[in-house]
């Protein structure tokens, strides 16, 4: 039986999923990331909760996160970030630019293909990094 919460897809696997089927994945491990980081900061109300876990997967907050750690990037983590980034999508949220929400995607597909591929050591580092910019 598949073990979904520990994947180890072969990199040919996840070359083979669309750009935005890896942003697709990478969305939701993005937003499990970020609310079990605000869960365990304290005692906060649902309201507080849905709040800040707003606050952390919005385009405009993503974009500024893939700019933090696009210099940290492997050439591979990179090849996935772009094909994010330059994926076609169809609309574009009306509280991000163009160009936030396609860096989001990137910052999504990049966590896609890293959790996809089991490597979570470095998709919990990278996450790392994030939220200690914001504090």
């Amino acid at each position: 039986m598949e073990n979904y919460f520990e994947m180890n897809m072969t990199k040919a696997q996840i070359d083979a999923i669309s750009n935005l089927g890896l942003a697709h994945m990478g969305d939701c491990v993005y937003e499990i990331l970020c609310r079990a980081y605000l869960c365990a900061q304290g005692e906060k109300t649902v309201a507080q909760l849905h709040r800040d876990t707003i606050s952390m997967v919005k385009a405009s907050t993503q974009a500024r996160f893939a700019d933090k750690l696009l210099p940290l990037l492997t050439e591979e983590e990179r090849a996935y970030y772009r094909r994010g980034k330059n994926a076609h999508v169809h609309a574009v949220p009306k509280s991000a630019t163009p160009a936030e929400y396609a860096k989001a995607t990137g910052l999504e597909a990049l966590f896609g293909a890293l959790y996809l591929s089991g490597n979570t050591q470095r998709l919990n580092q990278l996450f790392h990094i994030l939220t200690q910019s914001e504090a």
